[in-house]
């Protein structure tokens, strides 16, 4: 496991992040905990989880596994936004809320801090200012280390950055976006304001919920039984057989089909190993619900694709978006 800096920080983590959203979930916690053992035992430093994963028994499960673990050694992220309880105030990003919901954290994890604080997504109800200062207040109170965002747009995140510059408050260091061969419009307004302003990204889901595991082809009628493609279905997420059971989406299987045959991979080793190589990307967030899961991708780390390979699979998997993102005005700014 090779080791990238976090952002545009001194702390250093593995290149492959282990989510923790399946523990207390689809994984129990004996389970779960073989899935860490693994995980560390393969090189891996970095583990994502959040406050509403399990109704709380993520964090719980990963501190109580933690505890037997040399705490400066693993940095730990958890994310804050939705509902936690059923109080008017047990959601969003008000000061109530993150205050009370850092320190329930902090005790399900059993530490004394988080090094990444993420939200977990916009507030519209709550002042920018208000979030931004209570975030800010954390980091000095020494209960969080680093701030980031998750499942924001473009302008969300750079209208945070600025007013953190503006006020001095500390920034956001990382991005937690959807990003993978059936996700490229990530690349349109996220991947540049993490290009320019020195965010690192850690992508969720460079599997696409199964889609780029190699489990669906398109000689399929339906979702196998007891998939993550039928849960969506009865779930109402949206990784749905309806949306990605098309001919662009078997396009880019085909290309990682070959692309894995040639050499020696699995389809999913090449779809997590694509994420990876891509520019701004910190470490890509690889979660299971089964151990023999984990354990095969975790042999997307150590080998590289081509620049060929890389260049196919982006080919393949290319998306083309009305104006601006048709390339008009790129064309104008190019010929001046």
């Amino acid at each position: 496991m090779e080791y990238r800096y976090l952002g545009r920080s001194g702390t250093t983590v593995s290149e492959l992040c282990l989510g923790a959203m399946t523990f207390g979930r689809e994984a129990d916690e004996p389970d779960s905990r073989r899935m860490l053992d693994a995980y560390a035992d393969a090189g891996g430093n970095f583990i994502d989880t959040a406050d509403v994963y399990g109704g709380g028994a993520s964090e719980e499960i990963t501190g109580r596994w933690l505890k037997g673990r040399d705490r400066d050694q693993w940095v730990i992220a958890t994310k804050v936004r939705f509902p936690t309880g059923p109080g008017v105030n047990d959601v969003g990003l008000g000061r109530k809320h993150l205050i009370a919901s850092i320190d329930a954290s902090l005790r399900r994890l059993q530490t004394d801090y988080v090094d990444l604080y993420q939200i977990h997504g916009w507030d519209r109800a709550t002042p920018l200012e208000e979030t931004l200062s209570t975030l800010d207040a954390l980091v000095t109170a020494g209960k969080v280390r680093y701030l980031g965002a998750s499942n924001v747009t473009g302008w969300q995140l750079q209208k945070a950055l600025d007013l953190s510059r503006a006020l001095g408050y500390e920034r956001f260091l990382t991005l937690q976006p959807q990003y993978n061969l059936l996700a490229r419009a990530t690349e349109w307004e996220l991947v540049p304001v993490c290009l320019e302003e020195g965010v690192g990204m850690v992508p969720w889901a460079p599997l696409r919920g199964g889609w780029l595991s190699g489990r669906y082809t398109r000689e399929l009628t339906g979702p196998p039984a007891g998939s993550r493609v039928e849960t969506a279905e009865k779930e109402g997420w949206s990784e749905t057989w309806d949306v990605y059971a098309n001919e662009h989406t078997w396009g880019i299987v085909d290309a990682l089909q070959e692309v894995a045959a040639a050499r020696g991979k699995t389809i999913a080793q090449v779809a997590i190993r694509w994420v990876v190589q891509q520019p701004g990307v910190t470490a890509p967030i690889i979660g299971a619900s089964r151990f023999d899961q984990l354990e095969a991708n975790l042999g997307a780390v150590g080998w590289n694709l081509t620049d060929s390979e890389l260049d196919r699979l982006a080919t393949v998997s290319a998306v083309h978006g009305q104006y601006p993102y048709d390339g008009t005005m790129r064309d104008i700014i190019t010929d001046r």
